[in-house]
């Protein structure tokens, strides 16, 4: 049966104890192979991860800057004044008092 299929094939018996006695190698060289796909794809995960939160880190410090100025213009002084006139607190627009020491 061997010797059909080789025929067949036509290979040669050297041919064939060369693969086999190096058919260890042959294994080896198989799972290194196999190590570097699982590598490139552990690397490609990783950097779809990476643009994930670089993506989230730009809409938080987008959010961040919205929020910072919306609390900047709400502690203006006006805006202060227009929010407590609905209470009936007001603030007195009268300057500052000066105090004369003799």
């Amino acid at each position: 049966m061997a010797n059909r299929l080789l025929s067949a094939l036509n290979v040669s018996r050297h041919t064939t104890d060369l693969v086999f006695g190096n058919f260890q190698y042959l294994l080896f060289i198989g799972f290194l192979g196999i190590v570097y796909i699982a590598n490139a794809h552990f690397a490609e995960k990783g950097v779809r991860r990476i643009q994930t939160m670089q993506k989230e880190i730009k809409e938080l410090k987008w959010e961040y800057t919205s929020i910072k100025s919306e609390t900047m213009y709400k502690s203006m002084q006006s805006q202060i004044d227009e929010s407590l006139e609905p209470v009936g607190l007001g603030l007195e627009n009268k300057g500052p008092k000066v105090i004369i020491v003799k």
